[in-house]
């Protein structure tokens, strides 16, 4: 896919998890990350207030990285590059 937001973060696949509560946006990009190879980008937009809290947690445990986080117009964004060898959880 290869796109990229107005920040210039190129991407390589898109979430779009507005709308969605705890634990729905985890699981959907759980689903798309296993599906992904190594270093590619995904990028999620979500809604729910915790989203930012149960992204970080998941990264930290699987060893995906979030290499930016941000809120625009309440909307939490998430560029997250999928492990090499990611953790099972």
């Amino acid at each position: 896919m290869n796109t990229e937001t107005d920040n210039q973060i190129k991407f390589d696949q898109s979430l779009d998890a507005k709308g969605l509560n705890c634990p729905l946006p985890i699981l959907k990009a759980k689903v798309l990350l296993n599906k992904m190879k190594a270093d590619e980008v995904l990028f999620v937009q979500a809604t729910d207030p915790h989203s930012q809290i149960d992204f970080e947690a998941y990264c930290a445990r699987t060893e995906h990285v979030i290499i930016k986080s941000e809120v625009v117009n309440d909307i939490y964004q998430f560029f997250i590059k999928r492990a090499k060898e990611p953790k099972n959880i």
